[in-house]
């Protein structure tokens, strides 16, 4: 039987779980894996990130080299650049995913006449808001605009969690008079 190196004796300690043969392993072979991953991604800190992730995959899995298979030169640098090519996918999916809700992203201004329209209906709310008392008003403000459930409205107030509730129905209630009452003045003018 061939005597082991160096090198497979600290993969045999890595997978006893050695830390010391792993810091040794990983001073010997982090500059290869470096350099690999700095010449596939063409970035410096992308290189070093992918160079922690093979360290921690060979960590893991140091019991899958095989030296019939290669040397361990050979085996880290095909972890490497599988990793880099797998980084460098995920990156394209991601990029063509961004690219396409761009692309297929509608206008970012409504019609003129939709502008206007909305600019009343939200000064008509606002007033609406503005008429309430101040407790239905932030209890109405939290729930709908600031999407705070009834229970974290309570929280944050320091109110009963029913109170909350009546607050937010009673401002429901007084705002459709207002809109109602707006609406009638509206019709009544034309």
């Amino acid at each position: 039987m061939p005597s082991i190196s160096d090198e497979e004796y600290l993969l045999k300690q890595i997978e006893n779980g050695s830390s010391k043969a792993f810091e040794q392993f990983y001073d010997r072979y982090s500059p290869f894996v470096f350099r690999i991953a700095l010449g596939i991604l063409k970035n410096h800190a992308d290189a070093e990130d992918l160079c922690h992730d093979v360290f921690i995959e060979l960590y893991h899995h140091a019991a899958s080299y095989n030296r019939d298979k290669g040397s361990i030169e050979a085996w880290i640098a095909v972890k490497t650049r599988s990793r880099c090519l797998d980084r460098l996918r995920r990156a394209k999916r991601i990029h063509s995913r961004v690219e396409e809700e761009l692309h297929n992203k509608p206008a970012e201004q409504p019609p003129v006449e939709e502008q206007i329209i909305l600019k009343d209906e939200r000064e008509t709310i606002h007033r609406a808001l503005n008429g309430l008392p101040a407790a239905q008003r932030v209890a109405i403000y939290g729930n709908f605009f600031l999407g705070h459930s009834h229970r974290k409205l309570a929280s944050q107030l320091n109110r009963p969690l029913g109170t909350i509730k009546s607050l937010v129905r009673y401002g429901m209630n007084n705002m459709r008079k207002y809109l109602k009452e707006q609406t009638k003045d509206y019709q009544s003018k034309r």
